[in-house]
């Protein structure tokens, strides 16, 4: 009987096995120096870090994270451009560093063909933030108040917001008075000190949505937002333009197919363990992995890509 038995036990076996044999068929040539194109200590920053930690448990690999910040991830990418391309320089930035910010600075050696995208981690669940039960807590209160002649304060953290924002206000027949800020927070901080009426919030505004305190009045990505589905998409509001992207690793042009191979499948499998760190910051402050590699990652960029360029275009003509 226990013969019996035997082979279903390896079959089952080798199912729970986690898939390592795509990532571990390659060894990197020296440490991996992990740029990230994040404040230390913030969020991204710390996913970054955790990511690094468990490739270097699950593989052996010497990861060196080391911070490179400024100019919306440019900066990071003009450095991670003159880097080999045998796997021991990644970097971690938005999709928007290598999609909007590259073809808004217009440099050569910073647009996407010059980089090898490896892995997404994590998706924005852009929301329109408001304050809730304030005088702005829905869309329909936000269009009567700018229709009335009511100035709208609307926060924004990049020129890409401020973009969508403007064309999106164009678009519905209201004027919105565009107010620069540094980051997400700096857009929660405006709401919550009067100095803001909504703003453009990448995700951090899912804690005090579940409280209570805010509220998303619709979504700025292609979908649903996991912390308020009844939001309507800002498409259905009369904006032509989304907010949607990822947090991501990249590499420099014409990488080592191998190299590429076993680092996004080294990211992607730290990123799906239920044991690793790495899965629980993304599962409790970015709502989850989120993880695309190879064609469809190519694919995804290339959308990107063409979203951006309509959209400055728009812009241009004001």
């Amino acid at each position: 009987m226990k013969e019996l038995f035997k082979p279903i036990a390896i079959a089952i076996a080798a199912v729970c096995t986690p898939a390592v044999s795509s990532a571990a068929d390659w060894t990197p040539p020296g440490p991996i120096t992990m740029y990230i194109g994040f404040a230390a200590g913030g969020g991204a920053d710390t996913q970054a870090r955790l990511i690094a930690q468990g490739i270097e448990e699950r593989y052996g690999w010497k990861v060196l994270p080391q911070q490179l910040t400024g100019n919306s991830g440019l900066s990071l990418a003009a450095e991670l451009a003159k880097a080999p391309a045998d796997g021991t320089a990644i970097g971690m930035v938005v999709s928007e560093t290598l999609t909007y910010s590259a073809l808004a600075a217009g440099a050569d050696d910073i647009q996407l063909d010059k980089f090898t995208p490896l892995a997404t981690t994590a998706s924005f669940e852009f929301g329109l933030v408001a304050m809730a039960d304030g005088a702005f807590d829905s869309w329909d209160k936000v269009d009567a108040a700018a229709k009335a002649g009511n100035p709208i304060r609307f926060g924004v953290a990049s020129d890409r917001q401020a973009d969508v924002a403007y064309l999106f206000g164009k678009s519905a027949g209201i004027k919105l008075n565009i107010v620069p800020v540094k980051g997400g927070a700096g857009v929660m901080n405006g709401l919550r000190g009067g100095d803001l009426d909504i703003g453009w919030v990448a995700g951090a505004q899912s804690k005090p949505v579940k409280q209570g305190e805010m509220v998303n009045i619709a979504s700025g990505i292609p979908a649903a937002l996991k912390d308020s589905p009844d939001a309507p998409m800002i498409t259905d509001l009369g904006s032509t333009f989304y907010l949607d992207g990822y947090f991501m690793f990249i590499a420099p042009a014409k990488m080592d197919p191998a190299a590429r191979s076993s680092l996004r499948a080294a990211i992607e499998e730290v990123l799906n363990d239920p044991a690793t760190e790495a899965h629980t910051l993304v599962t409790n402050g970015f709502d989850g992995a989120d993880v695309i590699t190879g064609e469809a990652l190519d694919a995804k960029m290339k959308g990107l890509l063409e979203d951006a360029t309509n959209l400055l275009d728009e812009a241009s003509k004001g």
